[in-house]
């Protein structure tokens, strides 16, 4: 009894102390995770509404935060600047890694120059030019308006694409990678311009010559830990046997300690983390698909609670006074410093002004304006929250304008395609010591190109089948019917060049017999009519294909202008596409002594940078 009776003594100044301030902690702290998690639930169930009207999301989350804020409704009070920051670089990371995981270097690599170009020079002039109206509007000194011109000058491509999206566009190839890869660089950019005129305004002093070794020392240093690290990271997924389901929150886990490493180092940990992606996700590795699943879902949930306590940040009551200044600032960037940098950075590259116009217009501002604009609060600065106010009242105006006038201004200066169908769901398949297949599964479509023509490429395997919930092998459900739902083994880098054979076929119209006799044919000609005209040597198995599905069986991915297929001593170019099929070829007949034109410096230059970067990174 006497150990129960020290333990009652003990246990009783905790009763007694437990009901008091301890209880009215807890309680305190499970309100706030309460409110959190509403908040974001809020936010996901607001997307609906938005992706049905096409609204921009991020505006959705930053009102949301607003509502809750201690100026609306909710009366939450929030102040911490730190952990937003803290979110916000987290979000941010996480951002771009699942981008550059997402981008084929091929698709990006004869546009990264433009690209690089852009997210360089083209934010240094966007804020160069900015600076000028900041500075008097709202009366600033040539540093504090300069700051203001690195905040809003660095875009945000992740509510471009989201537009996109919902708005139902599919941009040409060339803009859309041009987009895509100045925005996976020019925040890191942005981000270096901005501690370096916040560490300027705070010492009261720097050299050029100690910005330029900063810039250097950042960019190299980062590139070199974000090429390593993907390749690490390769290595590991691909020799260690991690548990299923570990690999996606492994690779997430390593994406922030490259992060968190390059920034310990002083190197730009964003530009790492963007490099780490593009390596990881140009290689084949282990359990890819989840891993692309998980890190959408992560980063969508991480832009949630970033602009939500963006949003808690802002005080409505605050912006009375800048409110005007700041309006004038937002239509100064979009009309006028983006569009001017925009055409001196693609100057010296072949964009027509279309081209041109629109990229202009599409550098939306977002989230990571108003990050950057968080830097100034962390630190101190006088007129901190002036920064912050401007950076918020661009970001809504930009979404407002650029974002609802997207779709309109890409179809009235033709850099948007007819939309392809969404590509089916595919199915993961991890083989042990194969790490080169994967199993895409698609359902048979009776106007599909699968089933209508029976055409598959030679390097996709047919494995089973699915009819009236029953597995059967391809022998066994000979013939495939529609309704069926076939499993295909294909080279993962190859398997989204599937989807073209498993959608609906568009109607084509009827082959003209006049282009027969030129250089140029109809995609609806037979290699049997080709080779008895033209004599080209053409194989038994293949004489009946169409040359459209000549270009269907033998191209890696969807067919493009100006695509190149050999066909004996001929080769066939594609010259007019429709409906996602070639439907006009060119013959490029042998020539005597054919021999290729010599390249230019700029051209070499490039070759030997591209044959670099693959050797080094592996692409």
């Amino acid at each position: 009894m006497g150990w129960r009776a020290g333990a009652a003594t003990i246990w009783m100044p905790f009763q007694l102390f437990l009901p008091g301030r301890w209880m009215a902690s807890l309680d305190s702290v499970s309100i706030a995770i309460l409110l959190g998690a509403v908040l974001v639930m809020a936010g996901i169930l607001s997307s609906l509404l938005a992706l049905r009207f096409g609204a921009p999301l991020l505006l959705v989350f930053l009102l949301i935060g607003m509502l809750a804020g201690d100026s609306g409704p909710g009366q939450l009070q929030f102040d911490d600047v730190r952990t937003t920051y803290l979110v916000g670089s987290v979000a941010l990371a996480l951002i771009l890694f699942d981008g550059g995981l997402k981008t084929r270097f091929a698709s990006i690599r004869t546009v990264l120059a433009p690209s690089v170009v852009l997210a360089t020079v083209g934010v240094l002039l966007t804020a160069l030019i900015t600076a000028p109206f900041a500075k008097y509007a709202l009366d600033l000194n040539w540093t504090e308006s300069l700051l203001v011109g690195a905040v809003v000058a660095s875009t945000d491509a992740a509510a471009v694409f989201l537009l996109v999206h919902t708005q139902g566009l599919r941009l040409r190839p060339r803009v859309g990678a041009t987009l895509e890869a100045e925005s996976g660089t020019n925040d890191p950019f942005a981000i270096f311009l901005t501690l370096m005129l916040v560490e300027y305004i705070s010492l009261g002093s720097s050299s050029a010559s100690h910005v330029a070794m900063e810039f250097i020392q950042e960019a190299v240093l980062g590139a070199v830990v974000g090429v390593f690290g993907g390749r690490l990271v390769v290595i590991a997924l691909n020799k260690v046997a991690l548990p299923q389901g570990l690999h996606a929150p492994f690779v997430t886990t390593a994406a922030l300690v490259i992060f968190g490493g390059s920034q310990i180092m002083h190197a730009s940990g964003f530009l790492a983390v963007y490099l780490a992606g593009i390596i990881i996700g140009n290689r084949p590795t282990r359990a890819h698909n989840s891993v692309v699943a998980f890190l959408d879902a992560a980063t969508w949930l991480a832009q949630i609670v970033m602009f939500v306590l963006l949003g808690l940040l802002v005080s409505p009551s605050r912006l009375g006074a800048s409110v005007l200044p700041a309006v004038g600032v937002s239509f100064v960037l979009m009309l006028v410093a983006r569009p001017i940098a925009v055409f001196v950075c693609l100057a010296p590259f072949r964009f027509n002004w279309r081209e041109k116009i629109f990229i202009a217009w599409t550098g939306l501002r977002g989230a990571v304006a108003i990050f950057l604009a968080s830097i100034p609060m962390l630190v101190g600065l006088s007129k901190a929250y002036l920064y912050f106010d401007v950076a918020f009242v661009v970001v809504i105006i930009s979404l407002l304008l650029q974002g609802w006038t997207l779709a309109p201004a890409a179809r009235k200066l033709h850099v948007a395609l007819p939309r392809a169908e969404r590509g089916p769901r595919r199915v993961e398949l991890d083989l042990p010591g194969q790490l080169e297949q994967q199993l895409v599964g698609y359902p048979v479509r009776p106007k599909s190109l699968y089933f209508r023509r029976g055409l598959i490429p030679s390097w996709s395997k047919p494995t089973l089948v699915i009819r009236n919930e029953n597995i059967l092998t391809p022998s066994e459900a000979d013939p495939i019917a529609p309704g069926d739902y076939i499993y295909l083994l294909a080279p993962p880098e190859k398997a989204e060049s599937l989807d073209r054979f498993f959608v609906d076929m568009q109607p084509s119209s009827a082959p003209d017999p006049h282009l027969l006799g030129d250089f140029m044919v109809s995609g609806e000609h037979t290699l049997a009519e080709l080779a008895e005209i033209y004599g080209v040597k053409v194989g038994e198995d293949e004489s009946k294909l169409t040359l459209a599905d000549y270009f269907d069986v033998h191209l890696d991915r969807a067919p493009k202008e100006g695509a190149e297929l050999p066909l004996d001593e001929i080769v066939l170019v594609a010259r007019s596409i429709s409906g996602g099929r070639v439907n006009v070829v060119g013959l490029r007949l042998p020539e005597e002594d054919e021999t290729p034109p010599p390249l230019t410096r700029a051209q070499t230059l490039r070759k030997k940078l591209a044959d670099v970067w693959t050797s080094v990174a592996g692409v």
